[in-house]
């Protein structure tokens, strides 16, 4: 197998097989991304004059074929070769020849899988952040469409107030702003460059990290070198508590779905073809959909502490099992996106039931509301409760089932436009666009 590493000894078979794992199958992820820190490394390599001008002219062409490729689905690691960077050099030694080994000066491949890993993981919380943008624009939609459509609000899965839809789907609308908090804190770790810091110890050459910092549109550096090693783990971490913030919103939500779907609740309903059936009993309508969001939810919120019993108690500078990283996080990204994608597909079908209320068992829900009426009234509060507690128990309790909510949040008074500006703020100050328009100079 092909080695940047290798010298002349050739390793067991069995050693080989039980370090690289599934390296190489995850790494096909990472190759667009290794092909872009070459592009900047090579570019720096060229300004201290450590790559001449015909060879940074041959390379930066050869990458940029390569980087097409891999757009294209043509880029595959072989079969004898280790790993995507293995790949990418030895595709520019064959094709360039001699200036395809000079990339590799001032770095080592632990600071290269840094960046790439920054570079992917920079762009899974993009798509994540516009996955979960869409969902939260359809919440609000929904919200602001039965605004005016009541439901039985629950404490301890207990009648409690009157709520509505609007209150409802603009809930998980505003988690997911507070959520992408904790997406955010995670990019802002993800968005600094660590190339430079080489084997974690820095360089002899005359590196230029602002210059690559600037090249791949990072924020900042990753100054201390020693850090830039001992980030990786800690950027892992920190950004499965981001997945698993969103993750849980999403799985209450099904959770709420399954519950609201149930014959006894009977709140909302799909079409026939987005649940499913029993195999001996006709009358059913399945929520599988929401049930298998929530147990993946679940999961997913198990990611913290996966990736922080994978880290625990190791020392600075590299390790090899940081490798294993890859396999909790780059499939974690992929499930959240699906499930975010699907609780949009599932709610653009949804049917929101409009005379819940008319319920009888739904009475008690107006208690409260009918204490607050005799308070504004000049009843005392205590004396309010007790008198309509009484009429309760003596079954004579018989509200005018309306309601009145006016302050800001409530059922009458939703602010869903202000929801909407928290989330804009939120998204401009990701800056995605300063990023492509980065990718976009160093491949054009």
């Amino acid at each position: 197998m092909s080695k940047l590493w290798q010298k002349d000894t050739d390793v067991n078979q069995l050693v080989d097989q039980f370090t690289v794992g599934k390296d190489r199958e995850l790494d096909n992820q990472m190759a667009a991304f290794d092909v872009l820190g070459s592009l900047a490394h090579t570019r720096m390599l060229n300004t201290i004059g450590l790559l001449e001008d015909e060879d940074l002219e041959k390379v930066q062409q050869e990458l940029k074929t390569i980087y097409q490729q891999v757009q294209n689905g043509d880029f595959l690691i072989e079969a004898d070769v280790e790993d995507v960077h293995s790949q990418v050099e030895l595709l520019l030694t064959r094709r360039i020849g001699d200036a395809g080994k000079k990339i590799h000066s001032g770095r080592s491949r632990n600071d290269q899988v840094l960046v790439d890993l920054k570079l992917f993981f920079r762009n899974e919380l993009q798509q994540t952040v516009e996955a979960t943008h869409q969902l939260f624009e359809l919440l609000i939609e929904l919200s602001e469409k039965h605004k005016d459509v009541l439901l039985p609000g629950y404490t301890h899965l207990q009648v409690a107030m009157p709520s509505s839809f609007g209150l409802w789907f603009g809930a998980y609308a505003e988690s997911l702003v507070d959520d992408l908090e904790l997406v955010r804190a995670a990019w802002n770790i993800t968005n600094k460059n660590p190339l430079g810091s080489a084997a974690g110890y820095g360089s002899s050459f005359p590196l230029n990290r602002t210059l690559t910092t600037n090249l791949l549109g990072f924020e900042d550096l990753n100054y201390n070198v020693v850090y830039a090693q001992m980030g990786r783990g800690k950027t892992e971490r920190i950004i499965a508590q981001a997945i698993s913030a969103v993750a849980a919103t999403l799985g209450r939500m099904a959770m709420d779905q399954v519950l609201y779907l149930s014959q006894n609740f009977a709140f909302v309903s799909y079409p026939a073809n987005l649940t499913t059936g029993s195999s001996i009993m006709p009358h059913k309508k399945n929520p599988d959909v929401w049930e298998i969001m929530r147990g993946r939810c679940n999961r997913l919120q198990a990611l913290p502490n996966d990736v922080a019993m994978m880290t625990t108690n190791l020392p600075s500078g590299y390790h090899r099992e940081m490798q294993l990283l890859k396999e909790l996080l780059f499939p974690a990204f992929a499930e959240l996106r699906q499930c975010l994608e699907m609780a949009t597909f599932m709610l653009q079908h949804v049917t929101v039931k409009t005379d819940i209320l008319n319920d009888p068992k739904y009475t008690y829900l107006f208690s409260v509301d009918e204490v607050n009426r005799l308070v504004l009234s000049g009843t005392p509060f205590r004396d309010a409760y007790k008198q309509v507690g009484l009429a309760i128990e003596r079954g004579e309790f018989d509200p005018a089932k309306e309601v009145n909510h006016t302050h800001e949040g409530s059922i009458g008074n939703l602010n869903n436009d202000k929801i909407v500006a928290n989330m804009n703020a939120m998204l401009q100050s990701f800056n995605f666009d300063k990023v492509q328009q980065a990718i976009n100079d160093l491949v054009s």
